[in-house]
């Protein structure tokens, strides 16, 4: 039995100890009590709310000085994003070939030829014949428009409301129209400046197409160069994350807008004139450009059409078919098509392209979704860049491109690969337990000594206790 401590035996355990008579001697201030609440300091509350506020006040400063940047050098810009979008489109065949065999300059050669026989085929058949029905097409919702209101009042509604209506936005797109001619007569530059400015952007988007098709991936092993060694992975990660949403964006996009065009023009062909459907199936096809505004705006333009050439019946039936291609669209092919590249609500998409349309006019509306998925993907896969930095991509049911300075533990231990979905105490990251330590516990388990499996019991007999000696001498 042990002798020491005889304060703590039951017997004596209400008498003094030594401690005791230490604390009359020297006595020292009360632990404050860890279960009352701490004093409410209102000014610390401030302070941080206040920190918060500034740093909202900073990022959004910060914001709005990219977004003017961009916008200011938008004859670059904008090249430069259309050319990543159209590198997205012909960078799988150009992979493909390569995958075959040719080199770098024979695949981007045979690629962007190709694309370029096909636009040229595209311009010849479809938007040439649409170009010269354009002039009718005009004409056509010219004539609607003037007689929206006996139509109305066919169904019992006022017309006066509606043509003071249709007058005032009339008067008010003449005055705006005359306004800008009158800018651009009075200042002839101004013109010639645009003319350059658009001739600068085709030489742009096709040359630098070429080089990403050609080059991109050496070009972001570049870019990722310049930044610190530490954070290589994760920007490596979110440029992949930006590059496959974008392409996935633009080739669902196009492929939604070619079953649009196709579903909706075979019965515009046979409803209403074949030299009126050609433009209303190049209008469907960029309408899908612009996500849930351009269906409905060429939807109701193809109404309209139909209702001055055929009447309200044939016009009903487009409305139908319309209704009936899009809902197909919206519930059946988009899903599959675009996967998680445009998980954005609608009215996040209002909103964006209304912003995009204010910042970068016509082509702003084009580009302003395509960039806020990119960043809402970001967002949403942040978990898979912090776990790129630390090498791990258990979250998200991968595996780090890149090993570790030392190797890879299968490849130094010689087991073969395990699989990515490790529980926690799998992978040895468990509470007091390195990597490497798991990685020493599995090549003991594994190796070619033949103790294979020792159990904890073995282990914790040979585990030195406390001598007995200790003890008599304590006693």
């Amino acid at each position: 039995m042990r002798l020491t401590r005889l304060w703590r035996w039951p017997l004596l355990s209400r008498g003094r100890r030594p401690q005791e008579d230490a604390a009359e001697a020297d006595p020292q201030p009360a632990a404050p009590d860890r279960g009352a609440e701490p004093p409410t300091e209102p000014e610390g509350l401030l302070v941080r709310m206040g920190n918060l506020a500034w740093r909202v006040l900073l990022i959004g400063v910060v914001i709005a000085f990219v977004v003017y940047g961009l916008v200011y050098i938008r004859v670059v810009t904008i090249p430069v994003i259309l050319a990543i979008f159209v590198t997205a489109l012909l960078t799988p065949p150009a992979n493909w070939l390569r995958r075959k065999g040719l080199g770098r300059g024979t695949s981007t050669a045979i690629t962007c030829v190709g694309a370029l026989v096909l636009l040229a085929g595209v311009v010849t058949m479809v938007v040439q014949p649409a170009i010269s029905g354009f002039s009718g097409l005009v004409d056509s919702v010219e004539q609607a428009v003037d007689d929206l209101p006996s139509y109305l009042q066919t169904f019992g509604l006022d017309p006066q409301l509606a043509s003071t209506a249709i007058d005032a936005v009339e008067r008010e797109l003449r005055s705006r129209l005359q306004e800008d001619w009158s800018q651009w007569v009075s200042q002839a530059w101004v013109a010639g400046t645009t003319v350059l400015e658009i001739l600068l952007g085709v030489i742009l988007i096709l040359v630098l197409t070429i080089y990403f098709v050609h080059s991109g991936d050496l070009l972001m092993e570049w870019l990722r160069s310049l930044f610190p060694r530490a954070s290589r992975r994760s920007i490596k990660a979110a440029t992949e994350i930006s590059y496959g949403v974008m392409g996935r964006y633009v080739r669902g996009v196009a492929l939604v807008g070619l079953i649009d065009a196709i579903g909706i023009g075979l019965f515009l062909v046979f409803l209403i004139d074949p030299s009126l459907a050609i433009p209303l199936i190049v209008l469907t096809f960029i309408g899908a450009f612009l996500p849930v505004i351009g269906a409905f705006l060429t939807g109701l333009l193809a109404a309209l059409v139909a209702l001055v050439t055929q009447g309200w019946l044939i016009a009903v039936l487009v409305v139908a078919v319309v209704v009936v291609v899009q809902q197909l669209e919206s519930h059946v092919f988009a899903p599959r098509v675009y996967g998680k590249a445009l998980e954005l609500p609608s009215a996040v998409v209002l909103l964006v392209i209304t912003i995009g349309g204010i910042l970068g006019g016509i082509a702003g509306m084009f580009l302003a979704t395509p960039v806020v998925a990119v960043i809402a993907a970001l967002l949403r896969n942040r978990p898979l860049a912090r776990a790129a930095e630390t090498g791990r991509f258990a979250g998200a049911g991968g595996r780090p491109d890149d090993v570790a300075a030392g190797g890879s533990e299968a490849g130094a231990t010689g087991d073969k690969p395990r699989s990515a979905h490790k529980t926690p105490a799998e992978s040895g990251v468990t509470a007091g337990r390195t990597p490497a330590d798991s990685a020493g516990a599995e090549s003991s388990g594994t190796g070619k000594s033949g103790n294979t499996g020792r159990s904890q019991t073995e282990t914790s007999e040979t585990r030195p206790g406390p001598s007995k000696g200790a003890d008599r001498g304590q006693s």
